[in-house]
């Protein structure tokens, strides 16, 4: 008698996508931007298939007071490109955090996403927002937290 083990691939209309708001106020960007993308990923749970889109809906409030440790503030940079001869443009990380805090995180958590057409599609369920308020009460979001 021969026993076969056998996988069971989820698909995203089977999974369950829940929402989760998670208070980025005193975090670390580098922590808190993990458990944002192993959430969207649907690492935490058990019917994790990576090939497919089984995360959750990610709702992050207090962006801009969000942590950076050492001298990140100043030295770490991001860069655009118009497309255009010596069109490189720079932008320090403590500039960015007050002019946009909302792309701070959006740029980290696309960082650790896959390169695919995937991480397109788990980008859209990430919603950043500054300061307490959040226009997703109507889907109950979970708080989760997040480990400082």
């Amino acid at each position: 008698m021969k026993l076969t083990k056998t996988t069971t691939f989820y698909k995203k209309n089977t999974a369950s996508k829940d929402w989760v708001l998670i208070d980025a106020d005193g975090q670390t960007l580098g922590r808190l931007v993990t458990r944002i993308a192993d959430t969207l990923r649907g690492k935490n749970k058990a019917t994790y298939t990576p090939n497919s889109d089984c995360g959750d809906f990610v709702v992050v409030v207090n962006v801009e007071k969000i942590k950076f440790t050492g001298k990140k503030l100043t030295d770490k940079r991001y860069f655009r490109h118009s497309q255009y001869i010596s069109g490189i443009k720079e932008t320090s990380a403590g500039d960015l955090l007050q002019k946009k805090p909302e792309k701070v995180i959006f740029e980290a958590v696309k960082g650790m996403l896959p390169k695919t057409k995937l991480s397109d599609r788990l980008m859209t369920k990430l919603k950043v927002y500054k300061g307490e308020s959040h226009p997703h009460i109507a889907q109950q979001p979970k708080k989760v937290e997040v480990n400082k």
